[in-house]
């Protein structure tokens, strides 16, 4: 006789990633929340805080949390750049879902996560909401219109982004999974497969865009996303939403959100991409209006962003965007 089949299955190793920078009060509440939950590992990444932050974390004891202090900030991106890195080499767990420091797993998530069928799936998105229950704008997946016949003709009839962003719908608790093409940071479970194939973010980018090019480029590479609205997490987030989107303060992140999207739409338009330029050019100027007295500022900002996303250009240092934010006229 051979030997004996073993019957137990292994134990699904799950890790969580944070990434802070000087907000406490949203850390304690995505901490609080992590270590309630059942993953293996929970990994801070302390982007140079400088309100207690590195002090309470001294203060916990419990021994899956693992904190690396950055001695500067290197933006959303380099965080999770290097905290991804970190997490990967130092324990290499089975999957690892990323999140910004105002955003946590609503309670049971991760049990959801271990309960659900993940075959087929190299990454998954958690359906993203606000603390009261709304569908989070800026967390909401999209299926490339620029690959995908039936989202790009719902586009072109002038449904504008809800012809290829999910709609409510998809969010229902039992919704079926649907494949999408982008996914944000907060909430998506990448397997060792995605993380080995896809690599880490592009830290040059320093805050937004970061996720959306992440994920495009595993589409490319072949990779599959799903989005599971029955995996739920909440972001505490206090953006502030003008007749035009998101309004965005202090006024240096500007930069950083219109040079990636630049980027981003390169990736994602393939061909489309110089017809779409002047479109981008027009719409994003006209967002000047949600910001009063600074409008002149935002235009100054944006014209920079813009020539840089053109140029693919990701160099200029922070200490630069935040010289060009400061400036008069």
């Amino acid at each position: 006789m051979g030997p004996q089949a073993d019957d137990t299955v292994s134990r699904l190793g799950i890790g969580a990633v944070v990434v802070t920078h000087s907000r406490l009060d949203k850390l304690r509440q995505t901490v609080s929340r992590l270590l309630a939950e059942d993953l293996d590992h929970v990994l801070v990444f302390d982007n140079a805080s400088d309100d207690g932050t590195a002090e309470w974390l001294a203060t916990l004891g419990d021994r899956r949390l693992m904190v690396r202090h950055s001695a500067r900030n290197l933006g959303g991106a380099g965080g999770f750049a290097a905290a991804l890195r970190e997490m990967r080499d130092r324990v290499d767990p089975d999957w690892v879902v990323v999140m910004d420091d105002d955003g946590r797993p609503a309670p049971a998530a991760i049990a959801g996560f271990r309960a659900m069928d993940r075959a087929g799936w190299d990454a998954i998105g958690a359906a993203v909401l606000h603390p009261d229950g709304r569908v989070c704008e800026m967390n909401r997946p999209y299926r490339n219109p620029f690959w995908r016949g039936p989202e790009f003709l719902r586009t072109l009839r002038g449904r504008g982004r809800h012809g290829f962003h999910l709609q409510d719908p998809c969010y229902a608790a039992d919704a079926p999974m649907v494949e999408v093409d982008m996914a944000s940071f907060v909430g998506l479970f990448l397997s060792r497969k995605a993380l080995a194939r896809a690599g880490l973010p592009d830290a040059r980018l320093f805050v937004y865009g970061d996720d959306q090019l992440y994920t495009l480029n595993m589409r490319r590479l072949g990779l599959r996303i799903g989005f599971a609205p029955q995996i739920r997490f909440e972001h505490d987030t206090e953006a502030r939403q003008g007749a035009t989107g998101v309004v965005l303060s202090p006024l240096w992140k500007v930069y950083y959100m219109y040079r990636n999207a630049l980027i981003a739409y390169r990736v994602a338009a393939g061909p489309f991409f110089w017809p779409l330029v002047p479109v981008l050019a027009l719409k994003w100027r006209r967002k000047a209006r949600d910001y009063g007295p600074d409008a002149g500022r935002f235009r100054r900002i944006l014209r920079v962003a813009f020539r840089d996303g053109l140029a693919g250009r990701l160099h200029r240092s922070h200490a630069d965007v935040l010289a060009l934010a400061e400036r008069d006229g």
